[in-house]
């Protein structure tokens, strides 16, 4: 009798807490969802885009994205990389707070022009999708500080001589900092990069930016 006492105490505590953590989630948005580690805060940045407009990190405010890199006339993995992409932005086109950015790696190639004609063969949407280029030192210091999707110490030789070629992509929260690195060109992670986007765009608050030289870019 004893025994039947305890199990229903048990049982009901049980009962009590799955009920509570169901009220929670449906009280709190992305309660009970894995939370994704901050691996860096992204830095300022200004860079023109398909429609010859800048577009900064002030841009961005408030919004998810993802950023990759590439060059309109690869014809190695970019073609790949952006037939992807092209399935986020239609995944993603009903979101307001989503945005993709994809930079050039040979800005000496890729004038705003000819982003404009690689942007449209894409059919990508100029107010959600940017194709940004600039000086080329700005770019790859972007890549490798901000992005972590390259290894910072191929800073080290000449910018001229210097080509980075990437499938990662890093997806990029609404304060401005990176949370995850993908392999743009496997669909099991390409998966998880769309689950991961819903769950940023259910966090409310924005991280505080802390990339002004003041503090250390990569949080310890």
């Amino acid at each position: 009798m004893k025994k039947k006492k305890v199990l229903f105490i048990v049982g009901f505590f049980i009962l009590l807490f799955v009920g509570f953590y169901f009220a929670l989630g449906q009280i709190i948005p992305g309660f009970g969802e894995p939370v994704l580690p901050v691996l860096s805060n992204v830095p300022s940045f200004s860079f023109n885009d398909q429609e010859g407009k800048p577009v900064t990190e002030k841009d961005l405010a408030g919004k998810v994205y993802v950023a990759e890199y590439f060059f309109t006339t690869c014809r190695g993995i970019c073609p790949k990389l952006n037939t992807n992409m092209k399935d986020i932005a239609r995944d993603f086109a009903g979101e307001s707070n989503f945005r993709i950015l994809s930079y050039t790696v040979d800005p000496e190639t890729d004038s705003v022009a000819r982003m404009k004609v690689y942007a449209d063969s894409l059919g990508a949407d100029p107010k959600k999708w940017f194709f940004l280029t600039g000086r080329k030192d700005s770019l790859y210091h972007l890549a490798r500080s901000g992005y972590l999707l390259d290894d910072p110490k191929n800073n080290a030789t000449n910018i001229n001589e210097q080509f980075l070629h990437t499938q990662f992509l890093a997806l990029v929260d609404k304060g401005g900092r990176v949370r995850k690195i993908y392999d743009g060109l496997k669909k099991d992670e390409l998966a998880d990069m769309e689950k991961d986007i819903r769950i940023l765009l259910k966090e409310k608050t924005e991280a505080p930016r802390f990339a002004n030289g003041l503090f250390n870019n990569n949080p310890g």
